[in-house]
């Protein structure tokens, strides 16, 4: 027997007592606030930091380079955290990020190959002067001074 999808877009509804139901498929209540609690200072917010780093390292990807998911998060000082990376990156909304230009680590795109995600993004890369062969980037940056080098200059 197959295993049955309980999240994203494509989830089995199956009997509506899946992730977020109760009881006969009914909706969890909400939980609330503390009375008198007030809202976290995001500066104060360890995700939000995260997460603001993350996009600042995107930022400065240089055109014509690429970087990998761990290494994005390496560099935001979240060794360890690429998932974290494509999780920020699949919430962006800011029409000016350079999403196109982080990559796995393999120097593939991370969308199904074919997908109109994945041919804007190699179409972003090639359009940047990025040399791609069969779906993936052909001179990948693979060690951290390599990176570095690429990124800020000799050092």
């Amino acid at each position: 027997m197959a295993a049955r999808r309980t999240h994203g877009p494509r989830a089995d509804p199956g009997d509506g007592a899946g992730a977020g139901r109760g009881a006969a498929g009914q909706p969890r209540p909400r939980v609330k606030a503390r009375a008198g609690a007030e809202p976290a200072d995001p500066a104060d917010d360890p995700a939000a930091q995260a997460r603001a780093r993350i996009l600042a390292v995107i930022r400065a990807i240089p055109r014509g380079q690429v970087m990998g998911y761990g290494q994005v998060a390496a560099k935001a000082g979240l060794p360890g955290r690429a998932r974290l990376t494509a999780r920020v990156l699949g919430m962006n909304d800011d029409p000016d990020l350079p999403w196109h230009r982080v990559l796995r680590s393999d120097g593939r795109i991370a969308m199904p190959e074919g997908s109109r995600g994945w041919r804007e993004q190699s179409q972003r890369l090639r359009a940047e002067g990025v040399a791609m062969e069969r779906g993936r980037v052909k001179h990948m940056p693979r060690a951290e001074d390599e990176l570095d080098a690429a990124l800020w200059g000799p050092v």
